[in-house]
């Protein structure tokens, strides 16, 4: 046998051996697991007793599992979330500045693009009365100046007003109650999940109480948002006592020491009286114990305009609102009724929501507000 053959010989045994080699490990691989994911049971370090301690023992790892699979979007600006808002008034923006000087027109323009936002009549007619009387006494001479005053003027109706949510110091087993009310689909429930979420966050404790005892999921929706946020949860039985669960609520907050309930009522028409009765019941019963009631917050859906005010007022007649949760403002273009609501009924907004995700709710702030709307 001559080299030549020798090689190809000694060539083709190295490849055979490699060939099993890989086949083997892959054959290893396959077979071979990933390492596991450490795994928790959900029910090791718990206390028995109370509701509290298992909802933070089992929140700890849905929030965690929730925030692994699925991360919530970033929100974006003010500015992004109040688009339809400001095209309300941009039409009108173009107009004024698209001329020379301030004409009629550019009055007319403006006083459409507040009506059509829902300012109301009375207030557009005194925001572009005063700006009328600045142009004749010549205090306002170019368009810029028209629509840079025409800001002030509606940022200036809203700054002064106290929207810090009432949280009351006292003593140990006696919570602070926070009631929401409403009509039905403003968005109450989705409301208190979102906030109690921001109050934990402060370091305060948080019971949800789910009074709406009459839409068949709200209970099971308001759970889950206390499952996602930390806060401990007492309800009902179906089409039962709203009062009576709230009721309880406020006394299994006292006996562990809770410092918050964020207390859900039923959906009701306003038109409604002996559904508004019922409400001032449920009030009334909040405090029979030692809770006391330092916040009772009106959801409003931006999206209906006017109707909120007429919502904002009977509920404000029944039982004494201390301030408005204006919802879904990111997709309604009738944000002018925040200046029907503060300025005709004196509620102040504390709160709005501009998004569907849990730090989607946001102090409300005058200049922010009214500048997303100017912005241009």
């Amino acid at each position: 046998m001559g080299t030549v053959e020798i090689l190809l010989l000694v060539l083709l045994a190295f490849v055979l051996i490699f060939g099993v080699g890989v086949v083997v490990l892959n054959r290893r691989d396959q077979g071979k697991l990933p390492p596991s994911a450490p795994t928790t049971d959900r029910q090791s370090g718990l206390k028995s007793g109370t509701i509290l301690e298992k909802r933070e023992a089992v929140t700890s790892i849905d929030v965690a599992t929730e925030a692994e699979v699925e991360p919530e979007p970033a929100p974006g600006t003010l500015r992004e979330r109040l688009a339809k808002a400001r095209s309300t008034f941009a039409g009108a923006f173009s107009g004024v500045l698209g001329r020379s000087g301030i004409t009629e027109e550019s009055f007319e323009d403006l006083e459409e693009a507040l009506l059509r936002a829902d300012v109301g009549v009375a207030m557009t007619g005194e925001l572009v009365g005063g700006l009328r009387e600045r142009v004749q006494a010549k205090e306002i001479t170019e368009p810029t100046e028209l629509l840079d005053a025409l800001q002030d003027e509606m940022a200036n109706r809203l700054r002064g007003t106290e929207r810090g949510l009432n949280f009351a110091t006292r003593g140990d087993g006696e919570p602070n109650v926070w009631m929401f009310v409403g009509v039905n689909g403003v968005g109450k429930t989705t409301t208190i999940g979102k906030l109690a979420n921001q109050q934990i966050s402060d370091g305060r404790t948080v019971l949800l109480a789910a009074g709406d005892t009459f839409r068949a999921a709200a209970a099971e929706q308001l759970n889950t948002w206390a499952d996602r946020s930390g806060a401990g949860f007492v309800r009902g039985a179906e089409g039962g006592d709203s009062s009576s669960v709230i009721f309880d609520g406020v006394e299994r907050a006292a006996a562990m020491g809770v410092d918050l309930v964020m207390a859900d009522t039923a959906g009701r028409l306003h038109t409604k009286s002996n559904l508004m009765d019922e409400l001032k019941k449920v009030r009334r019963v909040a405090e029979k114990g030692v809770g006391e009631v330092t916040e009772t917050l009106l959801v409003i859906d931006a999206t209906t305009g006017q109707n909120g005010l007429i919502q904002a007022q009977e509920f404000n007649e029944a039982i004494d609102v201390t301030g408005v949760v204006l919802t879904k403002l990111d997709g309604s273009a009738k944000g002018g009724i925040v200046f029907a609501i503060e300025v005709d009924l004196g509620i102040p907004i504390k709160l709005v929501g501009i998004g569907e995700t849990i730090g989607d709710l946001i102090p409300f702030k005058p200049d922010d507000f009214v500048g997303a709307l100017f912005e241009r």
